[in-house]
């Protein structure tokens, strides 16, 4: 401390303030990092790339869920547009009230590649899914949900034009 700062008692140097504050910082940046390197990842599925790849609904969906026999319910919900008018930015929504789901996705049949999405539920999640889909032209859109390894689904025909003018 300097000779006025030690006659009114003043307390530490603004220096020594700031290098503390900074030697905080850098050690709550640091740790987390360090602690989570030690920590192993879950343990994840792959990514099913091999089912974004096919172009007919069965492979499709044996890519997928590892089975294609779909039935139809209404216990599926779905929500999409009747009419579109731009392809690229579709939205769809959709439920299900089922127990035990462990999968979802949703399939444009008249696209170059039939799964437009899908996802992975963890244990105990009901999903509420919205999204928006890329359609190539008007096309019936499926919505699947995975429900104690069987395939519940329901579907749309979806109009698509330009402008939206049916």
């Amino acid at each position: 401390m300097d000779f006025i700062g030690q006659v009114i008692g003043v307390g530490p140097k603004r220096r020594d303030v700031l290098r503390a504050v900074a030697a905080g910082a850098a050690a709550g940046i640091a740790l987390p990092h360090l602690a989570s390197a030690t920590i192993a990842p879950p343990a994840v599925s792959s990514y099913p790339a091999e089912a974004f790849r096919q172009t007919e609904k069965n492979p499709a969906l044996q890519a997928m869920f590892g089975t294609s026999a779909l039935t139809d319910t209404a216990d599926v919900r779905m929500e999409a547009p009747d009419i579109a008018e731009n392809g690229a930015v579709v939205p769809i929504t959709f439920d299900a009230n089922l127990p035990g789901i462990t999968a979802a996705g949703v399939l444009a049949l008249d696209n170059p590649f039939i799964l437009a999405c899908a996802y992975k539920i963890p244990a105990g999640t009901s999903p509420a899914i919205s999204s928006r889909i890329k359609l190539a032209k008007t096309t019936n859109v499926i919505s699947v949900i995975q429900s104690k390894g069987q395939l519940m689904s329901t579907s749309k025909q979806v109009k698509v034009t330009l402008g939206g003018c049916g």
